[in-house]
């Protein structure tokens, strides 16, 4: 394919909406080596004549520096062992995919950045596997199981707040010691939801919502903060909703998939996708708090397992929070009665939620609070999975969520929020202590006052 400019029955640039196509990731020329290389330096070669992605990440810039660095300043001139260092760089966002690039599919040069980074990715971990650090990391649902149980869970808590510890970690695992670390729970939320007496509510259905909704905890929600779990479901069986907890769930897959371990993350649906499958068909909506879970269900398993007939009755029942309450709202069954005004509030929109296309409802629902102003912040955080924590990217991770930092900081606001609880968290560990930190779910849960 030609690419010293678009076929002459082509504008410049896609004006159509992005298509994705399914990965073929079981067949061998998907880690050919040859194959992949030739491939990415197409791409690359596309990326550097436009370079409107330059802002988004650090893969960008680490690509454009070696391009300019090289003899011919050209790809051509990039070493194709230094191809790896872009493919690092890269936590799969999406966001060139779906908000700058112009030559997204079906644009005839067919440019999926962030599909052609995981290809890579997977790649390099079928040849080479992947380090002990690595693994932990990417298996939150394994580590929070046993950082979870009881005594343990405050060993686990006081070694990753003691500076030794985190210098002896970032020699040995790599785990930056400045990088801010989740808290463990010994009383996660399924063991608080076991205690609860759930409040019998008649489901109240609309065209798009069944009325009844079945929460996915996640690994985050489970194990680390149990506390926003607890306050989507007050607030939706305030809504009149019912929730309950899936009786058994497994991680999402997004960390095995920002690792290139396709298998795990195969492995990891086939457990998640029979009850939440059986689930949907029973009449019962899905959510997860955590917007790259959502993201996982909705749109990459798809890809990944589109043969699957669970596959496509999961994700069109899955649904973000906010994106659930903004279709009640429209069906004028949000309850309203809000008690207590939030002031000005900083909000950041995280990556895995602007792309799933369902516009800005975590700022909309927060805006019917009276006396409430939502200033959204649509910058990456910098956090992005593992790659904040990683001693290698942590500096770069840091230099990427300056700009949020700064603009909360200057707000002078009462609040800062993001839907993604560990990039928030990311942010706050460089603002001044005095902005409160909070997830958007317990923001509406104080206007609620209940």
């Amino acid at each position: 394919m030609a690419l010293n400019g678009p076929p002459e029955d082509h504008r410049e640039g896609s004006l159509e909406a992005p298509t994705r196509y399914p990965l073929a990731w079981r067949e061998p020329e998907f880690y050919s080596e040859p194959a992949l290389n030739a491939e990415l330096a197409r791409v690359f070669d596309v990326c550097h004549g436009c370079r409107r992605c330059v802002s988004l990440c650090n893969a960008f810039p680490t690509l454009f520096d070696l391009v300019d660095g090289s003899a011919t300043m050209e790809v051509d001139g990039v070493a194709k062992e230094d191809y790896r260092k872009v493919v690092e760089n890269c936590y799969l966002c999406d966001l060139c995919f779906m908000t700058k690039c112009p030559y997204v599919p079906p644009h005839p040069w067919n440019i999926d950045f962030p599909h052609l980074m995981l290809r890579a990715k997977a790649t390099s971990y079928q040849s080479e596997g992947a380090s002990v650090r690595d693994r932990l990391l990417s298996s939150p649902d394994v580590v929070g199981r046993i950082a979870s149980v009881p005594v343990v869970a405050s060993m686990v808590n006081r070694a990753a707040a003691n500076r030794t510890v985190r210098r002896v970690a970032e020699k040995t695992l790599r785990v930056h010691a400045q990088a801010p670390l989740p808290k463990y729970q010994e009383r996660t939320l399924r063991r608080r939801i076991r205690r609860r007496k759930a409040t019998p509510i008649a489901a109240l259905a609309t065209p798009h919502t069944k009325g009844r909704v079945v929460l996915f905890t996640t690994c985050y929600g489970d194990y680390n903060e149990p506390e926003i779990g607890e306050d989507l479901i007050a607030i939706f069986e305030h809504n009149g909703i019912p929730v309950r907890v899936l009786e058994q769930e497994a991680c999402c897959g997004m960390p095995k998939l920002e690792l290139g371990d396709l298998g795990s993350v195969e492995r990891l649906a086939q457990r998640n996708l029979p009850a939440l499958a059986r689930s949907a068909k029973e009449g019962w909506d899905l959510v997860a708090m955590v917007p790259s879970c959502v993201l996982m269900f909705k749109k990459e398993i798809p890809l990944l397992l589109p043969e699957n007939p669970d596959v496509q009755c999961v994700a069109e029942a899955f649904y973000d929070p906010f994106e659930y309450l903004s279709l009640r709202h429209k069906a004028r069954l949000l309850v309203t009665d809000f008690k207590n005004p939030l002031g000005k509030v900083m909000y950041h929109v995280p990556c895995h939620q602007r792309v799933q296309n369902i516009g800005p409802r975590t700022r909309d629902i927060l805006s019917l609070v009276p006396d409430t102003r939502i200033e959204a912040i649509e910058r990456c955080s910098g956090h992005n999975g593992t790659y904040g924590v990683k001693r290698e990217f942590h500096e770069a991770a840091v230099k990427i969520g300056r700009p949020v930092a700064h603009r909360v900081a200057q707000a002078d606001a009462d609040y800062f929020t993001s839907d993604c609880a560990l990039a928030g968290h990311h942010i706050e560990a460089g603002l001044n202590k005095s902005v409160k930190t909070l997830h958007p779910l317990r923001l509406l849960r104080l206007a609620y006052g209940i």
